[in-house]
C-alpha cells in the first residue's frame, strides 16, 4: 500500500451506515481499484448527527458509529484488503446544540470564565453573559423554563446550573447563570461567541492555543502514531485564526501523513505555500466540469436570463449585494465584534467600512503575502462603491495591514464566512443563468473551460501540487457530477433550451422567475427524480436564495405556489411528457460528458476521489439529497459481471461508468509508473476541437467534448491522435492498436472515452 494514496473513496459514515457497515465494503473497494477509504468525521458528534461535523467530544470515536471497537475492526478489515484510511477532522468548531453532550461546553456554561475549558472557545467575555439563542420568538418564552434534577430545562434543551445558584424559581436561577437564554432571532445580531458561518449550534474553537490543539487532536494523532491512519482531510481551514500556523503544527505532529485541506480557491487563485499535499479538489472540479461546457453559448444564456427575469444583473454586482447582506445581517454579531476593535472611530461607520471591504474581497480570505494584494483590490472597489466612506476605509485598511493588530487577525475569518454565506449559500441560488456552473469552487461568470486552459491548469498542478486531491462530487457540492454533465449539454443547444423553458415558464409561472429557471434546469438535469426529492430541493433553494421566502421568515403563500409548480411537473400529463422527452433527448450526450469528465478527473495528476455511489450514474442534488443510502450490492454484482468479460453499452444502468472508474483506478494502482508526467496529446483533423487527450507518462486518456456539436458537424471523420508507443491497448474495450496515429472514429466507436496503455504493461498487470 503506497504512503500517498493513489485514489480514495469517500464514505459518509453515519448512524444507519456505521463503521462495521463500512468495513464490509473493504473487499469491494479493493476490487474497484481504490487504495484508501476516506471517511466522514469519526469522533463523537451530536447525538443523531447525520454528517459528523458537529463533534462534541474529541476524546472518543462516536458511539453511534460503533465506538472504538468498531474503528479497530474497520482498520483490520482495510489492512486485510490492502487498503489505507484517510480521516476527516474538524478543527474549526464543535457542536453545542446539545450542551449535555459536549463536556467542555457544559463546563463553560456552568463555570463561565473560570472553567478550565473557557479558553477552548472563541468567546467575547467582555460583552457579558454568554448568549444562547434557543428561545421561541415570543415574549413569554421563559415561562416554559423548568428546574429539573438540578438543571434548567427548556423543552428538549438542557442547561447546567452553577454551584450555589439553584435556589428559587426557574427564572431566578436562570438570571444567576453565566449564560442567558435569548430569542433565537437575536443570535445573528448579538451572539457573543464565534461560530461556523451563521450556525449558532457550532461554536468556534481556538486551536491556535497549543493546549486546545493538543486536547482536540490527541485521539486522531494516536491513530496516526499507531499507523492506523494514512491521511488527514482538514475541514474549513479558512475559519481558523492562523491556518498556516495550525497546519505547520499538524504537519509536525503527523509528518508522514497525506494532508489535504478543504480550501476553496477562487478562479485563478493559488493555494498558499502551506505544509500540505493540496486541496480537497474543488479547483479540479471547476476546471474539469467546465471543459464540457461550450463557451460560445454565454451570450445566448445571458440574453435568456435577462428575458426570463426582466433584468440584467452582473455576477459581480449580484455577489456584492449578497455578500453585503451576509455581512450586515447573518453575520451582524461578528461584524459588531470586529468594529469594537476600532473604538477610536465612529462605530456605525466602522461597521459599514468593514462590511463593504468584506463584500468587495475577491477571495475567501487573504494570507501573507498575497493577502495584501487582495486587500488592496477590496479597498479600491469599496472606495468606488462607497466614496462617502473613503476616510474610514483608509483608517480601517491601515489597521488591517498591521499584522500586530487584532483586527488584522480576525477580519480574514469574517471574509471567509461572508463569501461562503453570500455566494455559495445565496448567490448560487439567485443567479440561474446557467446553473451547471454554480458549484463550490467554480465561477458562474467564467463560462466554460477551453482545452488549452485545462492543460495549463493541469500542467501547473503536476508541478506544484502533484498529490492534491481531485473530485467531481462531494458531500457539499450543489449537484452531483452527472447532473452537471447533463446540464452542460444545454450549452450546446441554447436556442432550443430557451424556447422550451420559456414555454414551460409561461404555462406554469412563478412569482420568482430566476428561481423558476433554476428549478426547470434542475428538473431536466436530474429527471427522472422522485417528486419528494424535487420538493425538498425547491424548498431549500428558495429559502437559501432569500428573495421571496427564507429560513428565518418562510412565506407560506409563495412556497405553496412553488410546490404547486413542482407538482405540475408530475401531474400535468402534457407537461410531464414534455419534460420526460426533453430529458431523454439530452441524456445520451450527458452520458458522454459524464464519462469524459470522469476519465479526465481520474487520470489527471493528483489523487482522485470517488464520492460514494458515483461509480454509477447518480442524480443527486444538494445535501441532504447527496447523502442518501447507496446500494452497494448492485455495484458489487455489476463489477463482478464486468470482470467476467461483460462490455456494457452506454445505457441507463450506468455500467459503462463503472467500467471507466474501475479500469482507470486499477491501472493507477497497479502501474503508477504510467502516471508520472503530463503532456497534452494534440488531435489533428476537422473535429480536433472535440477531443481532449493527454499522456501521463505511458497511460493516455482520450475524451470527447461537446458531443452534440460534434454530431452536427459530421462526427470525427478523419480526425486522429498521435500515440507515444506503437502498440497499445484500450483498457475499456480491450482492443489493441498499432501505429502512431489513431483515427478517433475507430478508437471512440464503442465508448466516448478511451484509456490507452502499452500493451505489454497491460498484459503484465493482468
Amino acid at each position: 500500500m503506497p504512503d500517498t494514496p493513489r485514489s480514495t473513496y469517500r464514505v459518509q459514515v453515519r448512524p444507519g451506515f456505521d463503521l462495521d457497515a463500512t468495513a464490509e465494503l473493504a473487499g469491494y473497494l479493493a476490487a474497484l481499484g481504490v487504495t484508501h477509504l476516506y471517511t466522514a468525521p469519526l469522533l463523537t458528534a451530536t447525538p443523531g448527527s447525520t454528517h459528523g461535523y458537529d463533534v462534541v467530544d474529541h476524546r472518543a470515536v462516536n458511539p453511534q458509529l460503533g465506538g472504538e471497537a468498531a474503528r479497530a475492526r474497520l482498520v483490520r478489515a482495510l489492512r486485510a484488503a490492502g487498503l489505507g484510511l484517510v480521516v476527516d477532522i474538524v478543527p474549526n468548531h464543535a457542536g453545542v446544540a446539545r450542551p449535555e453532550a459536549n463536556p467542555a461546553w457544559w463546563d463553560v456554561l456552568r463555570r463561565g470564565r473560570e472553567s478550565a475549558y473557557a479558553r477552548w472557545f472563541d468567546i467575547d467575555w467582555d460583552r457579558g453573559r454568554l448568549l444562547l439563542p434557543v428561545l421561541a420568538d415570543t415574549a413569554d418564552a421563559l415561562d416554559d423554563l423548568k428546574l429539573v434534577d438540578g438543571e434548567l430545562r427548556y423543552h428538549e434543551h438542557r442547561f447546567p446550573v452553577a454551584d450555589g445558584t439553584g435556589d428559587g424559581t426557574p427564572r431566578q436561577v436562570h438570571d444567576r447563570q453565566h449564560y442567558e437564554l435569548v430569542n433565537w432571532r437575536r443570535g445573528d445580531a448579538e451572539l457573543t461567541y464565534r461560530r461556523f458561518f451563521a450556525v449558532s449550534d457550532l461554536a468556534g474553537l481556538r486551536v491556535e492555543d497549543p493546549e486546545v490543539f493538543d486536547a482536540t487532536h490527541a485521539e486522531i494523532l494516536r491513530w496516526v502514531a499507531a499507523g492506523e491512519v494514512d491521511g488527514i482531510r482538514v475541514d474549513h481551514p479558512d475559519g481558523l485564526r492562523d491556518p498556516a500556523g495550525y497546519l505547520a503544527r499538524l504537519r509536525a505532529a503527523a509528518p508522514a501523513s497525506w494532508l489535504v485541506v478543504e480550501k476553496i480557491l477562487e478562479y485563478g487563485e493559488d493555494l498558499p505555500d502551506w505544509p500540505v499535499d493540496g486541496t480537497t479538489g474543488y479547483d479540479a472540479l471547476a476546471a474539469v466540469s467546465g471543459l464540457f461546457v461550450d463557451p460560445d453559448a454565454e451570450p445566448e444564456f445571458t440574453t435568456l436570463d435577462g428575458r426570463l427575469t426582466g433584468r440584467h444583473t452582473s455576477w459581480a454586482d449580484l455577489t456584492h449585494a449578497t455578500k453585503l447582506e451576509a455581512a450586515t445581517r447573518l453575520l451582524a454579531a461578528e461584524l459588531t465584534r470586529l468594529a469594537a476593535l476600532v473604538p477610536e472611530l465612529p462605530g456605525e461607520q466602522v461597521r459599514a467600512a468593514l462590511a463593504e471591504l468584506a463584500a468587495c474581497f475577491p477571495v475567501y480570505r487573504g494570507y501573507p503575502p498575497e493577502g495584501a494584494r487582495h486587500l488592496a483590490t477590496a479597498r479600491s472597489e469599496a472606495g468606488r462603491r462607497r466614496p462617502d466612506l473613503i476616510g474610514v476605509l483608509d483608517a480601517v485598511t491601515a489597521r488591517l495591514r498591521d499584522p500586530g493588530h487584532e483586527l488584522a487577525a480576525r477580519f480574514p475569518q469574517f471574509t471567509g464566512a461572508v463569501m461562503a454565506k453570500g455566494v455559495e449559500d445565496t448567490a448560487y441560488y439567485r443567479w440561474s443563468r446557467f446553473v451547471a456552473l454554480n458549484e463550490v469552487g467554480g465561477s458562474p461568470a467564467h463560462f466554460g473551460v477551453p482545452a488549452a486552459e485545462l492543460h495549463r491548469f493541469v500542467a501547473t498542478r503536476q508541478v506544484r501540487w502533484p498529490a492534491s486531491m481531485t473530485a467531481l462530487s462531494t458531500h457539499d457540492t450543489k449537484r452531483g457530477e452527472d447532473v452537471r454533465a447533463r446540464l452542460a449539454v444545454l450549452s450546446e443547444m441554447p436556442g432550443r433550451w430557451a424556447e422550451r423553458v420559456a414555454d414551460w415558464m409561461s404555462r406554469a409561472p412563478l412569482a420568482d422567475p430566476a428561481l423558476a429557471h433554476l428549478l426547470w434546469q434542475t428538473a431536466v438535469g436530474a429527471w427522472p427524480i422522485e417528486r419528494e426529492r424535487l420538493h425538498g430541493y425547491a424548498e431549500k433553494a428558495a429559502r437559501e436564495a432569500s428573495v421571496t421566502t427564507s429560513w428565518a421568515d418562510p412565506d407560506p403563500s409563495f412556497e405553496h405556489e412553488m410546490h404547486a409548480l413542482v407538482d405540475r411537473m408530475y401531474d400535468d400529463p402534457e407537461l410531464h411528457a414534455q419534460i420526460t422527452a426533453f430529458a431523454a433527448e439530452i441524456t445520451p450526450p450527458g452520458w458522454s460528458n459524464a464519462l469524459g469528465q470522469k476519465l479526465v478527473q481520474l487520470a489527471m495528476p493528483g489523487v482522485p476521489d470517488v464520492y460514494q455511489g458515483t461509480e454509477l450514474w447518480e442524480n443527486s442534488l444538494v445535501d441532504p439529497d447527496n447523502r442518501r443510502p447507496v446500494d452497494f450490492a448492485v455495484r458489487r454484482d455489476m463489477l463482478a459481471r464486468l470482470d467476467a468479460g461483460w462490455r456494457p453499452a452506454v445505457a441507463d444502468d450506468g455500467a459503462a461508468k463503472l467500467l471507466v472508474v474501475s479500469r482507470t483506478l486499477r491501472l493507477r494502482r497497479d502501474r503508477p509508473d504510467l502516471f508520472g508526467g503530463y503532456r497534452p496529446v494534440p488531435a489533428r483533423g476537422p473535429a480536433a476541437a472535440h477531443a481532449v487527450a493527454f499522456d501521463r507518462g505511458g497511460a493516455v486518456a482520450v475524451a470527447t467534448r461537446l458531443p452534440l456539436r460534434l454530431a452536427r458537424s459530421g462526427g470525427w471523420r478523419d480526425t486522429t491522435v498521435s500515440l507515444p508507443v506503437h502498440q497499445c491497448t484500450d483498457l475499456f474495450t480491450g482492443r489493441v492498436y498499432s501505429g502512431s496515429e489513431l483515427l478517433l472514429d475507430d478508437l471512440l466507436s464503442t465508448y466516448p472515452v478511451a484509456l490507452l496503455a502499452p500493451t505489454d504493461s497491460v498484459e503484465a498487470a493482468a
